[in-house]
């Protein structure tokens, strides 16, 4: 395997692991909506959307010889989740963790790669932007990473 495909590889796994983890985040957030709420249907649908994302991820790892790590048990949330507000927060901070996986993805070298990285991140920043009310100029970077 060459270099480039191990690069590849490895910046997928980082963006699936990224999608496993919203995906079992989003039961949680789902479970502090009012049930039959347009926000629990629009984290119903952010949840079918990183289900999707992670089954293509799967498909473009597996594609280039590798082995898709599986998706685990459980995750740590980054803080307590009790309420509806907090599952919204859960639910932007989410977003901006899959933004940064996808970041990975479009510092590959190969323009298909890019190109569909970019799409994810804008999809995420889209996402966040919905349950956070506003947007952030380079989604998924830290304010750190703003400075250099």
């Amino acid at each position: 395997m060459t270099s480039k495909a191990a690069a590849a590889i490895s910046a997928l796994q980082q963006a699936l692991t990224a999608e496993q983890a919203a995906s079992y985040g989003y039961g949680v957030v789902g479970a502090h909506l009012p049930a039959g709420s347009a926000a629990a249907a629009a984290a119903y649908a952010d949840w079918v959307a990183h289900l999707q994302a992670g089954d293509q991820l799967t498909e473009m790892i597996s594609a280039r010889g590798g082995q898709p790590a599986a998706a685990a048990v459980a995750y740590e949330l980054p803080f307590p989740v009790t309420s509806a507000a907090t599952a919204q927060r859960l639910a932007a901070t989410m977003e901006d963790r899959v933004a940064a996986a996808y970041l990975v993805v479009v510092a590959l070298p190969a323009a298909g790669l890019r190109s569909y990285g970019a799409q994810q991140v804008r999809a995420a920043a889209l996402r966040a932007q919905s349950w956070r009310g506003s947007t952030e100029a380079f989604p998924g970077m830290s304010a750190g990473a703003l400075r250099r």
